[in-house]
């Protein structure tokens, strides 16, 4: 077997090879049991709700709870990079997602307190969202390191992760497993298999890894950066990068929230039919995102983009109005394929312009986030008000708008002289 990676501030030899691929294989399993900690809530979603005995508006809110610990740990990502470095903030991510895990079990369906739930899916959150920039920057050494493209697989096995959880998760509705045993279940997994994989990641220099996270964080070029960071805001290219962003992060972030409720509520769906139906979204997610570079190197971006967009605004017709139970799941394929490629291609559509690029994507991705923040109240709001199904319009708006902005995504052709 391969022995973990060596403390070590340089590539040497001896990580080289075997070293190099225990390295890589830690990452995509950092990946995986992130997407796993993800879909294992979302999959309960139904369940908890019926036990907590919640509105739809509340349901909402009660999510608000993981998008706000999740912009936390986004913020607090850089810190930990430069305090722990990545093996330890690694650890320290996933151990509190696995804390919050746990919190949610208990509070879902052993002490039914939705302020308990509330802050357990804020740990969660923060968790998952910190863990999210330590794994992408550990994964963007990682490539670099072994000079092939890896990031497009390494978020596949994050929604590989996803397809796991939705799936154990709809097992588990099956059996009647009460939620505080799944959620403590798979939380005893997550940080254990966190434990083993940790090892094999290198101990860099947390100093190296934060400016690797963030070049802002340099104090040489602090100031600089901030103004840049508030130029891209005006510049019209990036708003409309973020409106594709915005429109296709929604439609993602809303599904992973909502879907299964709607299929329960909207559609008369047993919790364990909408947990499978969860799964089917996740399912297609993964699959747009392994087949999309290679159509997009085929293809180019403009016109994929506007291919999801329309795949998307037809998935969730099909799902909002489908009369059968087979258009429903058509539907969320649809949805699933549509919503695949929107975010991992506005980063890279940000990053063109290398000479600010840290600022561009930056600014993109606070953009992506701001949907994660927003959609689950608003949601529950409009579908206390007008029926989850009828709320699902506003993804339909939005997947529209993003289409119409796909040519702010086009490829910088680049002339030599």
């Amino acid at each position: 077997m391969p022995q973990p990676a060596q403390p070590t501030g340089t590539t040497t030899p001896s990580t080289a090879g075997r070293g190099l691929l225990a390295w890589r294989n830690a990452v995509f399993v950092i990946f995986f049991i992130s997407g796993l900690t993800l879909a294992t809530w979302m999959s309960r979603i139904p369940a908890a709700r019926d036990g907590l005995q919640l509105s739809t508006a509340e349901v909402g809110i009660l999510i608000f709870g993981l998008s706000a610990g999740s912009v936390l740990g986004l913020v607090a990502a850089v810190w930990m990079l430069g305090r722990f470095g990545a093996r330890r903030a690694m650890l320290l991510s996933a151990s509190l997602s696995v804390v919050g895990l746990t919190l949610v079990g208990g509070g879902a369906s052993l002490l039914t307190s939705a302020p308990f739930v509330f802050v357990g899916l804020a740990l969660v959150g923060f968790g998952i969202g910190s863990l999210d920039v330590v794994m992408n920057v550990e994964g963007a050494a990682a490539e670099r390191e072994i000079g092939k493209t890896l990031m497009p697989l390494m978020h596949a096995c994050f929604s590989l992760g996803t397809v796991v959880g939705a799936l154990v998760g709809a097992g588990a509705s099956l059996i009647g497993l009460p939620v505080h045993l799944h959620l403590v279940g798979i939380a005893i997994l997550v940080l254990a298999t966190a434990l083993v994989a940790v090892r094999y990641i290198p101990q860099l220099d947390p100093r190296a890894e934060t400016a690797a996270a963030s070049p802002a964080a340099s104090p040489k070029s602090r100031r600089e950066r901030l103004r840049e960071s508030l130029i891209v805001w005006a510049d019209p290219k990036i708003l409309l990068i973020g409106t594709i962003v915005l429109g296709m992060t929604f439609a993602e972030g809303s599904a992973n929230d909502w879907l299964a409720l709607a299929s329960v509520d909207g559609h008369g769906l047993s919790n364990t039919e909408g947990a499978i139906v969860f799964g089917v979204f996740v399912a297609a997610m993964t699959v747009g995102r392994v087949l999309g570079g290679p159509v997009i190197d085929r293809f180019g971006r403009v016109p994929v983009l506007r291919s999801c967009a329309v795949l998307g605004v037809l998935g969730l017709l099909l799902f909002i109005l489908a009369p059968s139970h087979a258009l429903i799941y058509c539907g969320t394929v649809l949805w699933g394929l549509g919503a695949s490629l929107g975010f991992p291609v506005g980063m890279s559509a940000a990053a063109d312009d290398t000479k600010n690029a840290a600022a561009r994507v930056s600014a993109v991705a606070m953009i992506g986030y701001f949907a994660f923040l927003v959609g689950p109240p608003v949601l529950g709001l409009l579908g206390q008000a007008w029926g989850i199904l009828n709320a699902l319009f506003l993804i339909l708006a939005l997947m529209v708008l993003a289409g119409l902005a796909a040519p702010a995504a086009r490829e910088t052709r680049h002339v030599s002289g």
